[in-house]
């Protein structure tokens, strides 16, 4: 059932709230004319009415039983921010340009997250349009926007949303949005939308004075969970499906993210991610091409992938936090905090076979057995990385992997995400090794809530042993520090490391077998006692062998290869790269040595 604004067309709007416990209801008009319209009570708590002489750009609050008014928990937009009025949008009013998309193909995707606020110095939608070429020139097929719902002030990553439905004001609010996904897909671009349906943010949650938006069954790291499976729970699961569809319908978003489901607590016998699954689905049979619903799941378990037949969620793919742990040890050294479950160089090989590393065995970390096996499920089941804004804004500093090692390093982990079996994703500024750090920012207007996610963020880092000060989240400093410089991208070291990214994307897009992931389509070879890593990527007759060293120290040996000539495509050593200058041969044969350099990686190919 939809809920929110719905403008009709000739000045005619439907307004439709859930209020469960409510004895009336009216919708409160404050622009143009001041009117307090009744709505009548349907079933299982909505309230409703359909308005005439409503214009889009009309401002309302709820009423509710008559003293106190409250902006619509589904608005579409806050104008003058989360505590202030709700407008009514029309939305069929915008002109879509996009009617020969199609969407694109999952494990087509390369994937670029980005937050709107930090990605430009104008942080808007607008201004992301005029980066497009820039993308689109390093062979990016899909961007990854950050939360765009309404949250308090101009300044957050996103997770404080509490209009789940509007699109920030600041960044450009309804029409910006869409206007950036209309160029997108004109350019042949996908667009991915992170929603979180797992908690509300503190500041402007009006939803309390609603209904049991909210459960005490639980407890998450936010509060009272959100109520999915307690009494009253299926309108509010209606609240947050509805939501998803309309990213999809409204705003032509071709996949959402679903942020931290492990937070999201559901016992019931059809599970609220079941449920949400069934309903893109069905929502794709009626617009023609699929879209994606790509989980962010700290439990390692397959259940997220599982068809809903077998009892799973059925969604198509999810972000790997076992491989990003496993690159970044290996490359850092870190062994703190979580890391403390990886460092080895075989934990990267399993992750390169399976997906998961831990798959049942006991994790230190978690002091207990943690995940089960993805073996039998293909690479576009899987989202990895080596930073994302999760890996890097949670770092105390919010330092980039291009402050905590050299160029060489960072030329293998752009070979060890752009060439894996899985779905890559970089981090806005990754390709050319923006040295800015990505903070923790926001623009609460509760000072008491301000203290408190100063002091939050200050225990949070205490099993890293991370020992600096904490930067200030509050701080127009903090946010501003945190804005992408793109003139680097043109200098030195950094112009060489985006031409390494442009064409590892590029092979990833030509070369026949690095374009089927199919796990038996890898061949994951770690030879005994040594830091080397081989994938032995084929499809029907194409081949394509990559060694890479995880080690400071240069390698000699003989490869396992099959028999035949291969031919030498790329080597970090060469000069082109800025590498040490040790040749590897054009030509490789079995029997025949190959030396990789320091943190070095060499690929060759074979028709």
């Amino acid at each position: 059932m939809k809920i929110g604004s719905q403008y009709l067309g000739n000045n005619q709007c439907e307004f439709r709230v859930w209020a469960p416990q409510r004895q009336e209801v009216a919708v409160h008009l404050v622009s143009l004319q001041e009117r307090l319209i009744p709505l009548s009570k349907e079933e299982q708590g909505y309230w409703s009415a359909t308005v005439s002489d409503v214009q889009p750009g009309s401002l309302y609050f709820y009423q509710l039983d008559t003293t106190v008014d409250r902006p619509d928990p589904a608005s579409s937009l806050q104008p003058k921010g989360v505590h202030d009025a709700s407008q009514v949008v029309d939305h069929q009013g915008f002109v879509w340009q996009d009617q020969d998309w199609n969407g694109l193909p999952l494990e087509q995707y390369a994937i670029y997250e980005l937050h709107v606020g930090t990605f430009t110095t104008e942080g808007t939608f607008t201004a992301i349009i005029d980066r497009l070429p820039d993308l689109l020139d390093l062979g990016i097929n899909a961007i990854e926007l950050m939360p765009v719902a309404a949250f308090p002030g101009s300044r957050n990553w996103g997770y404080d949303g509490v209009y789940l439905y509007g699109v920030q004001s600041s960044y450009g609010g309804p029409d910006g949005l869409k206007t950036l996904v209309n160029a997108c897909h004109q350019a042949g671009i996908a667009v991915i939308l992170d929603v979180v349906y797992n908690h509300f943010g503190p500041e402007g949650n009006y939803l309390w004075d609603y209904g049991p938006y909210f459960t005490g069954k639980y407890r998450t790291p936010w509060g009272d969970a959100v109520n999915y499976d307690d009494a009253y729970s299926d309108p509010v699961r209606n609240f947050f499906i509805e939501n998803a569809l309309y990213w999809l319908e409204e705003y032509h978003i071709d996949a959402l993210r679903l942020d931290a489901v492990h937070a999201i607590y559901d016992f019931s016998a059809q599970p609220f991610l079941q449920q949400l699954g069934a309903a893109v689905e069905a929502l794709d049979q009626k617009l023609g091409y699929t879209h994606y619903l790509i989980a962010e799941s700290d439990l390692n378990d397959v259940r997220v992938l599982q068809s809903r037949e077998t009892g799973g969620w059925g969604h198509h793919s999810q972000w790997c936090d076992d491989f990003h742990h496993a690159l970044h040890s290996v490359l850092t050294g870190e062994t703190s905090g979580y890391y403390q479950d990886f460092g080895q160089v075989s934990h990267l090989a399993k992750a390169y076979q399976e997906g998961y590393v831990y798959s049942g065995q006991y994790s230190v970390h978690r002091q207990r057995s943690h995940g089960n096996s993805s073996l039998s499920y293909p690479g576009e089941c899987f989202v990895v990385c080596i930073q994302n804004h999760d890996q890097v804004g949670n770092r105390l500093a919010g330092d980039r992997l291009s402050t905590l090692v050299g160029f060489d390093r960072l030329k293998l982990a752009a070979a060890a995400v752009l060439l894996s079996p899985f779905i890559p994703m970089l981090f806005m500024g990754e390709e050319y090794g923006e040295t800015a750090p990505f903070q923790y920012f926001i623009s609460h207007g509760d000072p008491n809530l301000v203290a408190a996610v100063r002091k939050g963020r200050a225990e949070e880092f205490k099993s890293f042993g991370w020992q600096k000060e904490v930067p200030d989240p509050q701080s127009v400093e903090v946010f501003e520090e945190s804005t992408l410089n793109w003139e680097l991208g043109q200098q030195g070291n950094h112009k060489i490391l985006r031409s390494l990214h442009k064409t590892l994307i590029a092979l990833r897009k030509t070369h026949p077998a690095l374009a089927s992931l199919k796990k038996e389509h890898t061949k994951v070879i770690h030879p005994t006692d040594t830091s080397v890593i081989i994938l032995h990527r084929h499809a029907n007759t194409s081949h394509l062998y990559i060694c890479l060293n995880f080690n400071s120290d240069p390698i000699t040996f003989t490869p396992s290869i099959p028999s035949g000539v291969w031919i030498k495509i790329l080597d970090s050593a060469d000069p082109q790269w800025s590498g040490s200058g040790q040749t590897n041969p054009q030509e490789l044969s079995a029997g025949k040595e190959i030396t990789l350099s320091s943190w070095g990686f060499v690929l060759y190919t074979q028709s």
